[in-house]
């Protein structure tokens, strides 16, 4: 798997990008002008490139052409909210346009959506008898297919790159519901996690932490 390119004037923007992505398990470089970002497409290969459009130097419009020349999806990340703006993009060749501000969640399916169509970024991720592929969003158990609800998925792949881990409840709903927790979405919560429980067979290994949330227990 190779890197996601992040490329935003904006560094506390490509840093929360950056985050989002690392915390789902996807290694990122990051670039905060295009001359910068057009160097390290020219030298280095991406999987995916998420690219804002005003740019210092050389504009995301310039860029993503050079971007094609390499083969590298790109999403445009970017505050131009007409819709004449999001037409150009996508026929410059964008496979998304995401507009600012964003919620981190919706940028990750975004991104992987687009890594699924174009067949890059396969990042298996593994705990106990269960293999779980984000990008054809697919898990095997014992070397069978298991069928999960999406949600269901996106709290399995969470809790497996972050085994061994206690993890807060807001951080596991905010991130698969894409909102803020409050006591009915805890009950929400609660009952994902029992279905995993259950078709998993694994109710010893996922645990409760007392006034925190759960732990998928490290597997040896």
């Amino acid at each position: 798997m190779k890197p996601i390119l992040i490329v935003d004037d904006e560094k506390a923007i490509a840093d929360l990008i950056c985050l989002t992505l690392t915390q789902a398990g996807y290694a990122c470089v990051t670039a905060n002008d295009g001359r910068t970002a057009s160097d390290l497409i020219e030298n280095n290969t991406y999987d995916l490139v998420l690219l804002d459009i005003m740019l210092p130097e050389i504009d995301g419009y310039e860029l993503i052409e050079y971007a094609r020349q390499y083969d590298m999806p790109v999403i445009f990340i970017t505050a131009k909210t007409d819709v004449v703006d999001r037409v150009k993009g996508l026929r410059m060749g964008a496979d998304d346009y995401i507009i600012k501000p964003f919620e981190p969640s919706e940028l990750l399916a975004r991104a992987e959506a687009v890594l699924r169509r174009t067949g890059r970024g396969s990042r298996k991720v593994s705990a106990w008898d269960v293999t779980l592929d984000p990008v054809s969003r697919s898990v095997m158990q014992n070397g069978k297919p298991l069928l999960l609800a999406p949600r269901e998925f996106d709290l399995l792949a969470l809790l497996i790159r972050g085994k061994g881990e206690a993890m807060y409840r807001d951080y596991l709903y905010e991130t698969v519901w894409g909102d803020e927790l409050d006591l009915c979405d805890t009950r929400t919560l609660d009952t994902h996690i029992q279905r995993l429980r259950k078709k998993l067979n694994w109710q010893n290994k996922i645990t409760t932490v007392y006034k925190i949330g759960y732990r998928l227990e490290a597997d040896a």
